[in-house]
């Protein structure tokens, strides 16, 4: 059970519509407005789906992130990117802390600034995650 919707503010529903937030009890949930029915899903499942997409976009490029990090940090040594790495490496773990934690209010307000947002249906699933500056893998184009 999660105490904090991770992405409130950036859920929509297959409509385009923003998804609220309500707490039941210690609980946080996503509320879709399903004409006029208040469909109550629980943030973690959501939560869940959207770190797992992030988490896959991750694999595989753990090197380069290092080192782009690393360099962004001012600290391009093999000490810092042997940690980054492993830091990298041990995010799923992490899952569990970050759910009762939650992501701060200025971070998630800097992902909406950027176009982040995720969009579920009315089960809960999730149907797209808009990621600024990912590269997609349907070979869209700039037009």
């Amino acid at each position: 059970m999660a105490r904090m919707a991770l992405f409130g503010g950036l859920v929509i529903d297959e409509w385009g519509q923003a998804v609220e937030v309500a707490q039941v009890g210690d609980e946080a949930f996503y509320v879709v407005d399903d004409a006029g029915f208040r469909r109550h899903i629980p943030s973690e499942d959501v939560d869940r789906q959207v770190l797992s997409e992030m988490l896959k976009m991750v694999e595989g490029n753990e090197e380069a992130i290092a080192e782009q990090t690393a360099k962004m940090m001012g600290q391009d040594d093999l000490f810092t990117h042997a940690i980054l790495i492993n830091q990298i490496k041990q995010m799923g773990e992490q899952v569990d802390a970050l759910l009762n934690v939650g992501i701060p209010e200025e971070t998630r307000s800097y992902l909406g600034m950027m176009g982040f947002h995720v969009t579920i249906n009315l089960h809960g699933d999730v149907i797209d995650v808009a990621q600024p500056g990912a590269i997609s893998g349907e070979g869209e184009g700039g037009e």
